[in-house]
């Protein structure tokens, strides 16, 4: 079967690579039972303990399952590879009872042991396979003091102090469980040779043309209605455009504010949008040059105009951000703040106060990315705006994986300011991953732009160490009121995830987590 299943795949592919652009006079046909996928990147790896970007993670929820996954249409958890989960009276003791009967793509069996070596592999130094990392998301799992083997389907995490996200961080690819065989096998090369419990099992990745899945027969949770899913990385978003509507895509993630309409008009295809937890922002260097003073990164807040972003260059695609959290986590977001206004007059009095007239800036933009919105079109829109207010800056722009190899260690010494995207889990993850102190990328974490403020490092453990959901709130909506003032971020846009598929496609929706759930897809 899976012979059977890798030839019609390979004929698919070269029927769509054959048949070119939208002028052809007939569409691609794919076949019934193989999903093909449009990316917007190649991914960086499919070891969900190594990567952090939306892109991976697509395919990776197809492959892994963790020990709870998020509802479908929701951010709250539900039993996956656990059934239950007790939680001690001072919670700092999570117990679960495994599912039975589970094996992993290669065959060995899921237990209390491949539960332990996840964690340990991740947070344990010493151990024999933490050199196949980095693992940049260990962050979540940072206050696991020890993972204990109960019996071999239960399984207990100790932790060092309450932690309020921590079953919503176990749903997150960081998460999913990989096979402790494979990692033994293939060591720092699992991540192209990926083995998990899920609902589809690796068969092929030919770089920068294909990722190929294929159904797991013996799937815990019921096989999936596809044959194969075929996950194809396409960077230039007009070439992506194109390959949907020749047919030659079945699905097509992040749909162009350009193409919106055309899709939304047309029978032959489904608009689907969802709102979920995303902010767009650029990063500013709070280390070193003009954007260490907090009167230059107020100043190119006011600058920039984002209402004029969101209406023209996203065609209200997206809401304009007032701060470092999305209004998408109600009950953490703080209704009071607003967007940085509009003011040309206020960024060039602030940019003299500073002294900094006519200073030139490094930008860092991306081809194109996870979330990253039409960054040429915004990175071009941003440099006119910093124009008009005196800043001279130069962009410099890179493919996906490269960007993120740039920006990710940090910007000292390197540029001004760097486009950014995240779709999160919790109020708690990004500004803990990306504007805490104890997160420059120095200490393993993503605060590129070495923003410090001491009461916000304060906030941000108290909490993630709350239990009470009201008293969280109040400390995450403490901590936006800091940063929005200290403006170490440009806080652009909330936008609405978007996917086109074609009307042959049924089963598909898109979720709140922005993961791709593609086990109940199928077409007609």
């Amino acid at each position: 079967m899976k012979t059977l299943i890798r030839t019609l795949v390979a004929l698919c592919v070269i029927s769509i690579l054959a048949l070119g652009g939208t002028d052809n006079l007939a569409r691609a046909q794919t076949p019934d039972d193989v999903l093909v996928v449009g990316q917007i990147a190649e991914p960086k790896s499919l070891d969900p303990q190594t990567v952090t970007a939306i892109n991976d993670f697509r395919i990776l929820m197809n492959v892994y399952d963790g020990l709870v996954r998020y509802k479908d249409g929701a951010l709250e958890v539900e039993p996956a590879l656990a059934t239950a989960w007790q939680i001690s009276e001072d919670g700092k003791s999570y117990t679960f009872t495994l599912r039975e009967g589970v094996e992993f793509h290669d065959g060995t069996r899921f237990d209390a042991e491949a539960v332990k070596f996840n964690f340990d592999r991740m947070l344990d130094e010493t151990h024999p396979y933490h050199d196949t990392g980095p693992f940049p998301l260990s962050f979540f799992f940072s206050a696991i003091e020890g993972v204990t083997v109960v019996d071999d389907m239960t399984v207990r995490f100790d932790l060092n102090e309450p932690y309020a996200p921590f079953l919503s961080n176990l749903a997150y690819p960081t998460g999913l469980i990989v096979s402790p065989a494979a990692v033994a096998k293939h060591g720092k090369d699992f991540g192209r040779n990926p083995v998990g419990t899920g609902a589809f099992e690796f068969a092929e990745w030919e770089g920068n043309t294909k990722v190929v899945v294929t159904r797991n027969d013996n799937y815990w949770d019921g096989n999936a209605e596809l044959e194969a899913v075929i996950f194809r990385p396409i960077t230039d978003a007009n070439t992506r455009v194109a390959e949907m509507l020749s047919g030659g895509l079945d699905i097509m993630v992040e749909v162009p504010p350009d193409n919106v309409a055309t899709f939304a008009s047309d029978g032959d295809y489904n608009l689907l949008e969802q709102a979920g937890p995303h902010v767009w922002f650029l990063i500013l260097n709070a280390k070193e040059g003009p954007m260490a003073d907090k009167r230059v990164r107020q100043a190119v807040n006011y600058a920039i105009n984002k209402k004029e972003l969101v209406e023209d260059v996203l065609q209200g695609t997206a809401e304009i951000a007032a701060g470092p959290t999305p209004p998408a986590f109600a009950w953490a977001y703080n209704n009071s703040l607003t967007p940085y206004p509009y003011d040309p007059d206020k960024a060039r009095s602030l940019i003299k106060e500073a002294g900094h007239e006519g200073a030139k800036l490094t930008f860092y933009v991306t081809e194109g990315g996870s979330g990253m919105l039409d960054p040429v079109p915004m990175g071009a829109a941003i440099q006119a705006d910093l124009a008009k207010v005196g800043l001279d800056v130069e962009i410099e722009t890179y493919e996906w994986n490269s960007f993120l190899d740039k920006v990710n260690p940090g910007l000292e010494g390197k540029a001004d300011m760097a486009q950014m995207a995240w779709m999160t889990n919790d109020p708690d993850t990004l500004p803990f991953l990306a504007l805490r102190t104890g997160a420059w990328p120095s200490e393993g974490g993503f605060n590129s732009g070495y923003y410090s403020n001491p009461k916000v490092d304060e906030l941000l453990e108290s909490a993630r160490s709350a239990t009470d959901q009201a008293e969280r709130a109040k400390y995450y909506k403490e901590m936006q009121t800091i940063v929005r003032d200290d403006a170490p971020w440009v806080f652009v846009a909330n936008w609405k995830q978007n996917a086109v598929a074609s009307s042959r496609v049924d089963g598909f929706s898109l979720q709140p987590s922005f993961f791709l759930i593609l086990k109940d897809t199928r077409k007609n």
